[in-house]
């Protein structure tokens, strides 16, 4: 119908409603109307108050506007244009082609949502919302050969190098397929800030169950009482355990005593370089000092400990180390550490594996508290653990502790746990918590004792096979998963023997040793049998590793006499040479046969 020409004496006229403001019938038809949201109504100059012309809703369409604004609406099928002409009828008013769109019941129920959702300019085509859906799952769901094709190529290389390679560096281990699962898990999503029961965020229950579980399996792989022993799985690390542990028991500048970096310690005890440089966060903000090995023997003073120490007087004496072939006496320890009235911490990062499966000496029955890492021996993810006692004090044991408040009872706990979190870290890493429960259950199995045994075994047929050949063990020997090669009777350094050895596929670390007068010198490396028995070598593969690490040294002989031991001249004579490229190969083929845990 045509709307321009004027009505006649029909007495009729054509008025909008805006829904904006609910307006009587006779508002002033000035007022502004909604651009969605309007009805007309047919008015007669002749009203009847009982039966009121009822107002019809309509919804005035731009057409062309519509169109540029939200291409996806435009309509694409002949058959929907066929249903749609009977809900809409094209009309004019003053010159302007408009079109009235009839009301369904069907939209009835949604017209308040459509309004709403439309006058905020929110309105999108289903296909469109589909669109940005399956964008955000094609993103998220991308295998890592698509998504980092670089990252995947380095990753693939270095699985080879493992795989083709001897491992023999005493802090590493391969990790079975469970394990790694668990690492690039859904678990890595969630944030757990605080200790079972008392998180800083919701959504934890599941989480709370998971490191309960590993709490109590840590406990049970060591044979300990909950009753007596705590622990706190969170630690990213044994060197994050530590200082968790000093933070929680002293007071900047305390005094702590640890093994002497040089004769076999971790840089966590406390470090300091020739030139008084404080290496590591124990001599930064506390006050280290520490004790040696008999240089003659490689084995712990124990006498001159104790003279230091109750010089020094420690406020925390710790036992333990990175590169100490030797047991440890505990109950010495107990005994220095009673008398010089400090706390006894034992970091068994090296040797927990082996303390799981009884096959070395336990600190549990001396020590107050104990740290360690979670991979290493014990075969778990990378990270650290703290066991603390609980409950009544022995007597004599941490005299400084009974001094403070008076108390006979350990208070480690609630000192450590905040240490971790709130003072150290933040939100504990639930992938690693997970694994390491895993590991940890393998640990309580009777099969990892007998691949402990193994460990120990395989540590002394090499050891045996290295002295046959006239090698010099620091020592003389091992009672654990290391051992110290000195390599002086070589004319070697270890950083040079190291680097032949990597050129070769067989990865090691270099150490220090004593010399005959005490003096320092970067003579050997460090080599363990942990991730090699991992792969399932026995002690006649580790003869033939012998093998191969003698001929690395003759190799490396060479190269120094023919080339120095300077390191660009030394690094150049490595290049292209023959030998090398024949224990390579010898060592690919030898390493390939043995499957690799996790790998398909």
């Amino acid at each position: 119908m045509d709307l321009t020409q004027p009505p006649g004496n029909s007495g009729l006229s054509l008025g909008f409603l805006s829904h904006v403001a609910a307006a009587p019938l006779n508002t002033d038809r000035g007022s502004k109307i909604a651009d969605d949201s309007i009805s007309f109504q047919i008015e007669s100059r002749v009203r009847d108050p009982m039966n009121p012309l009822p107002s019809i809703p309509l919804q005035l369409l731009d057409q062309q506007t519509e169109s540029q604004n939200h291409p996806a609406e435009k309509i694409s099928s002949e058959n929907k244009d066929r249903d749609e002409e009977k809900d809409f009828e094209e009309f004019r008013i003053l010159g302007h082609s408009m079109t009235l769109k009839r009301k369904r019941e069907s939209d009835s129920a949604s017209s308040t949502s459509t309004s709403s959702s439309s006058s905020k300019g929110f309105r999108l085509s289903s296909n469109e919302m589909e669109s940005r859906r399956s964008a955000v799952r094609a993103w998220g769901n991308q295998s890592l050969q698509n998504a980092d094709p670089d990252i995947f190529k380095i990753m693939e290389k270095e699985k080879q190098r493992q795989f083709k390679g001897i491992e023999l560096i005493a802090s590493e281990n391969f990790v079975c397929r469970a394990v790694m699962e668990a690492l690039g898990s859904h678990l890595t999503n969630k944030y757990s800030e605080g200790m079972p029961g008392a998180r800083y965020y919701g959504g934890n229950q599941y989480i709370d169950e998971i490191e309960t579980l590993c709490c109590e399996r840590a406990l049970a792989a060591f044979g300990l009482d909950p009753e007596s022993w705590g622990v706190n799985v969170q630690p990213y690390s044994c060197t994050s355990a530590n200082f968790a542990v000093y933070t929680g028991l002293l007071l900047p500048g305390d005094r702590i005593m640890g093994l002497d970096t040089p004769s076999g310690g971790n840089t966590s005890h406390g470090c300091y370089l020739p030139n008084g440089r404080k290496v590591s966060g124990a001599s930064i903000f506390f006050e280290s000092l520490p004790y040696k090995v008999n240089p003659q023997t490689g084995y712990v003073d124990y006498d001159k400990l104790e003279e230091r120490a109750l010089d020094f007087r420690p406020k925390i004496l710790i036992c333990g180390g990175s590169s100490y072939p030797r047991e440890w006496d505990y109950a010495r320890f107990r005994q220095i550490a009673d008398k010089c009235g400090a706390v006894l911490l034992c970091d068994m990062a090296q040797t927990s594996g082996l303390i799981a499966a009884k096959e070395c000496a336990s600190p549990f029955e001396y020590c107050d508290i104990i740290t360690s890492t979670t991979h290493k021996s014990l075969r778990g993810p990378r990270g650290g653990i703290i066991f603390y006692r609980k409950g009544p004090k022995p007597k004599k044991r941490g005299m400084l502790l009974s001094q403070g408040d008076g108390s006979d009872r350990y208070d480690f706990e609630e000192k450590i746990n905040f240490a971790v979190f709130p003072a150290l870290q933040g939100g504990p890493h639930n992938n690693h918590i997970a694994a390491l429960a895993i590991a940890l259950k393998q640990v309580a199995a009777p099969e990892y004792k007998t691949y402990m045994q193994q460990v120990k075994k395989n540590a002394k047929a090499l050891a045996s096979a290295l002295l046959r050949r006239n090698c010099r063990l620091v020592t003389g020997g091992t009672d654990n998963h290391l051992l110290l090669w000195d390599l002086r009777n070589f004319g070697l350094t270890g950083k040079n023997f190291e680097k032949v050895c990597e050129f070769c596929h067989i990865t090691l670390n270099k150490v220090t040793i004593f010399d005959d007068n005490g003096n320092i010198t970067p003579g050997g490396v460090r080599i363990g049998t942990p991730a090699m028995t991992s792969r399932g070598c026995l002690e006649a593969d580790f003869e033939m590793m012998a093998e191969f690490l003698l001929r690395a040294a003759q190799i490396a002989s060479s190269v120094q006499r023919e080339h120095g031991k300077l390191p660009k001249s030394f690094l150049k004579g490595l290049e292209n040479n023959k030998e090398i490229v024949e224990l390579r190969m010898r060592v690919e083929s030898f390493a390939s046969q043995f499957a690799m845990p996790g790998f398909d």
